[in-house]
């Protein structure tokens, strides 16, 4: 079996896995269970706090053959397609790799297309923000009235860079970084399954250094698991980050804020 990376296999599969997001999560639930999903989001906010995931969970909940009205089951035929990432209809772009007018004219005809199995096709273009102006300018009208069949998921870092007629176009979600107590509990939820086992003070530190995004904490992990073996304590965090454990730092700064 090919072993997966922590942030891929830990990668959370429906709307209650996603950490720290609740203001987006229950937004979309509702937007489920009521049939009022929109043909176009804009999910904004910085590197892993679970854009994609979010997309890709979106695409899946709107498909799903058991359900379709609320999170995905997960055990369906086309829930699975799209986890493994064989779902014909479910399309993810890169657009810092795509940024030209031609790809997005390409885009614009295979949208007219139904779908080849699912209910929806959904596009996720990840790092919209990175589409050249003339290319943006082409997804506008595509983008303002999709067939009914298409749902646009667009994932920026850089919201302030893309285009206002693109951002008037989709409903807009701000994720958040991920707090330290949020960190913590996920960070420690993996050590235990995987078998690791972690000092709280070292987890802290981890999800410290991670400044809220969680991929960045779960590969430090992932890369202390694989150097130190299962067991890992502060000092080894300490190590890797390269930051000092002397006491006498903090002894000398109270010194100084004593003005002695």
């Amino acid at each position: 079996m090919i072993s997966q990376v922590f942030y891929r296999k830990w990668r959370p599969q429906n709307l209650a896995e996603v950490v720290g997001q609740e203001h987006v999560t229950r937004t979309l639930l509702n937007a489920l269970s009521g049939n009022r999903v929109s043909h176009a989001y804009l999910f904004c906010g910085p590197r892993g706090t679970g854009k994609t995931s979010t997309g890709r969970i979106l695409a899946k909940a709107v498909n799903c053959l058991s359900n379709g009205k609320g999170e995905p089951c997960n055990t369906c035929p086309m829930c699975q397609a799209i986890t493994e990432g064989k779902a014909l209809d479910v399309i993810e772009i890169d657009a810092a790799s795509n940024t030209g007018v031609d790809d997005i004219r390409a885009l614009r005809e295979k949208v007219n297309y139904a779908p080849h199995q699912a209910q929806y096709k959904v596009y996720i273009i990840d790092e919209v923000h990175m589409l050249s102006t003339s290319a943006s300018n082409a997804l506008l009208k595509t983008l303002e009235e999709p067939p009914p069949y298409v749902i646009f998921i667009l994932a920026t870092t850089e919201a302030h860079k893309v285009l206002a007629t693109i951002a008037s176009r989709c409903q807009r979600f701000d994720f958040r970084r991920l707090s330290q107590k949020d960190l913590v509990l996920k960070l420690n939820r993996i050590s235990s399954t995987e078998g690791i086992k972690i000092e709280p003070e070292a987890s802290r530190l981890i999800a410290k250094s991670a400044t809220g995004s969680l991929r960045d904490g779960e590969n430090l992990l992932e890369q202390l698991f694989t150097y130190y073996g299962p067991d890992i304590n502060l000092s080894q965090v300490q190590a890797i980050l390269g930051v000092t454990g002397d006491k006498r730092v903090k002894e000398l700064l109270k010194h100084i804020i004593n003005n002695d």
